[in-house]
């Protein structure tokens, strides 16, 4: 384990678009800095996706200063969105936990967005990602919260953990659907070095200088078979991973991390297994 390296940082400024791969990424309690602070809503105020919609894979967001974004996607102009306002908050249901948001109140920001989707959808913005939403009592410590992201701060996932079950996807029903990109997982730290499935038997890390605790292996769903280039779906990975990556009832790729204090991630930094 003396070689394992952070190999790529992920963030994904608006839940479900397509991220970025910054050289460095400041660590905060709840996630990365800019990660998952922004998400659609349909008009019942929940949480739309690529589990619903897998177009949002080909919508992208680029992070500007002071937290606003700047919208791209196939066919639509470019649209730049900044930090509402938060004068007021309306309760969106993101899977099991209903949060307080800032909705945007721009109507070009609506038409855009579900233009892109062919559906009605709205933008939010997470204003206070300190008090609004707590990590799953089950796996968390008093305090810890979290951003838009599925469940968990942060999600790690290794190289050679992909190479593994890209050479089970090789052997399996559907092997003209491999090899898969590490895109399919989402991640936000990617890790080289290890030898595969190693980051199951983790509890604690660092790395560079920031302290991360492992809270939970990550369960997996259809986002996964969503080409993240063409927004087709497929079996894999799910299938090979029900064969071969089954814990319980959840079919598991990656780690959830929970930081442990603050700073700064960066390519290259070195990753240690504390226990």
């Amino acid at each position: 384990m003396g070689n394992a390296r952070l190999q790529s940082i992920h963030v994904h400024p608006v839940k479900a678009f397509r991220g970025l791969a910054p050289r460095e990424a400041v660590v905060e309690p709840w996630g990365l800095a800019g990660d998952r602070r922004w998400m659609l809503v349909d008009d019942g105020g929940k949480v739309v996706t690529q589990r619903e919609q897998p177009r949002l894979a080909l919508a992208a967001a680029e992070l500007l200063p002071g937290g606003g974004v700047r919208l791209s996607a196939p066919g639509s102009s470019p649209l730049t969105v900044p930090v509402p306002h938060a004068a007021s908050t309306i309760p969106v249901q993101l899977f099991g936990d209903k949060v307080e948001a800032v909705p945007v109140r721009d109507d070009a920001v609506h038409a855009w967005c579900s233009a892109h989707l062919g559906a009605d959808v709205r933008l939010v913005h997470l204003d206070d990602p300190a008090t609004r939403r707590p990590v799953d009592p089950e796996y968390a410590l008093p305090g810890e919260t979290v951003s838009f992201a599925d469940g968990f701060p942060l999600l790690l996932t290794t190289t050679a953990s992909l190479d593994a079950l890209n050479s089970l996807i090789a052997r399996g029903d559907h092997a003209a659907e491999g090899p898969l990109p590490m895109n399919r997982f989402r991640p936000n730290l990617v890790v080289t070095g290890t030898d595969a499935w190693a980051e199951d038997g983790w509890s604690r890390i660092t790395v560079g200088e920031v302290g991360f605790r492992v809270a939970k292996p990550s369960g997996r769903c259809v986002v996964t078979t969503t080409d993240q280039d063409t927004a087709q779906r497929g079996r894999e990975p799910l299938y090979s991973l029900g064969r071969h990556r089954r814990i319980g009832r959840k079919l598991v790729f990656g780690q959830n991390l929970v930081p442990l204090g603050p700073g700064t991630v960066r390519v290259g930094d070195p990753v240690r297994i504390v226990e």
